[in-house]
């Protein structure tokens, strides 16, 4: 089940569950939409992978208690910023790369 963490991992801005600007890796490693598009280019710094939208856990109990009350968004913030240096090299070589295909 996803974490759903709480925070830009680079700029630290809040990314509450329902956020439509949260986007993920494959390892949810957590960035906002600005960071992805501007700071990262679609490559994440931790493994390499592109991002997706990250999914809104439904806040009402429709079916079965999958909802936020039974199943909370983490409160773990983790607030890594990017070392850009670095990032710029991985993603020269990633970039052109579709996420599909790294």
């Amino acid at each position: 089940m996803l974490e759903l963490r709480p925070n830009c991992e680079n700029c630290n801005v809040a990314l509450p569950p329902n956020s439509l600007d949260a986007r993920i890796c494959s390892y949810e490693c957590t960035f906002c939409a600005a960071c992805v598009d501007q700071v990262l280019r679609d490559v994440c710094p931790n493994c390499g992978g592109g991002f997706a939208p990250r999914p809104i856990r439904p806040s009402t109990n429709w079916k079965g208690d999958n909802f936020l009350g039974a199943d909370p968004a983490s409160s773990h913030v983790r607030h890594r910023p990017v070392d850009q240096a670095m990032h710029v090299t991985l993603s020269a070589k990633l970039q052109a790369i579709p996420p599909h295909e790294r």
